[in-house]
């Protein structure tokens, strides 16, 4: 396991409920000591983990990090070696990636991930698979270890494509369900009676379900996406609908918000938090 934050630790913790062992490395000490407490191996650099493992598994927050993985496969090495790429990253960086570690002899799969930390924890995850089919069918038993529902979805970057639609969906999905919590609480209903009925109705979304809760008890410090993690995934959907020309003028709009919460001080809050930026922007008779 290549990173060990906030999903890379649930993944590994899930694989290691699995039966399976897991090798891992972090950069941050108090990851890799957590890891150690699950059950896992933590080792103390990425070389490690690539002359430890046949499959790898990375969870990482940047393209920098990307680099470094792809930079560092060791000469002496496991034969046919897949790494399992996770992350939410522009899909030029991954290809760039691939073509490093295939110069290596390694196989690395574009695989990112539909969920949030929470969910991450309770293996409700889907994966967005694409790349060699051969090398998706090896790893997907560790897949099914972590996750929900697979898909695979052909050649490789398209599981990012589709990834990049999903978080569309996410950022819309999440403001409008603070828009709801907001409207249910001014209206003098509970808000957390509102969130269960809301939740099962044709209004419904997975972010009302997954953080609807939060903004009814305003509470957005326990963080299962960061406000200032999710401005990464912002700017690579923002760039990839541009390049397209597609339409998205709901997703432009949520853009504003999500800057609004980092400046108020949320960038390690939950993404949740979009709800106190618009309670906010009503009590100051913002429209």
């Amino acid at each position: 396991m290549l990173g060990l934050g906030i999903m890379g630790a649930a993944m590994a913790t899930n694989l290691l409920r699995a039966g399976l062992r897991v090798v891992g490395y972090d950069p941050i000490s108090l990851c890799r000591r957590r890891l150690r407490r699950a059950g896992g191996i933590a080792v103390s650099s990425i070389e490690e983990v690539f002359g430890s493992c046949s499959v790898l598994i990375s969870s990482l927050p940047s393209v920098n990090a990307l680099r470094a993985v792809a930079r560092s496969v060791p000469s002496r090495r496991r034969r046919k070696q897949v790494v399992i790429e996770t992350s939410t990253l522009p899909i030029a960086a991954k290809q760039a990636a691939r073509r490093r570690l295939a110069a290596a002899g390694v196989t690395l799969l574009d695989c990112p991930l539909s969920g949030t930390g929470a969910q991450a924890r309770s293996g409700d995850l889907v994966v967005y698979g694409s790349g060699n089919r051969f090398s998706y069918r090896r790893a997907l038993p560790i897949l099914r270890g972590f996750s929900r529902a697979q898909y695979y979805l052909g050649d490789f970057g398209n599981g990012s494509k589709m990834k990049f639609a999903a978080n569309l969906l996410v950022a819309i999905h999440n403001v409008s369900a603070a828009e709801a919590v907001i409207l249910a609480r001014s209206s003098g209903l509970d808000p957390k009676l509102a969130v269960k009925v809301l939740g099962d109705g044709a209004g419904a979304s997975r972010m009302l379900q997954v953080r609807g809760p939060m903004m009814a008890k305003r509470r957005y410090r326990d963080a299962t996406m960061k406000v200032e993690v999710w401005q990464k995934d912002m700017k690579i959907i923002g760039a990839f609908v541009r390049r397209l020309r597609s339409p998205a003028p709901l997703f432009t709009a949520t853009k504003a918000i999500y800057n609004a919460a980092l400046r108020r001080g949320y960038g390690k809050a939950d993404t949740a938090a979009v709800c106190a930026v618009l309670e906010r922007r009503r009590s100051d008779g913002v429209k």
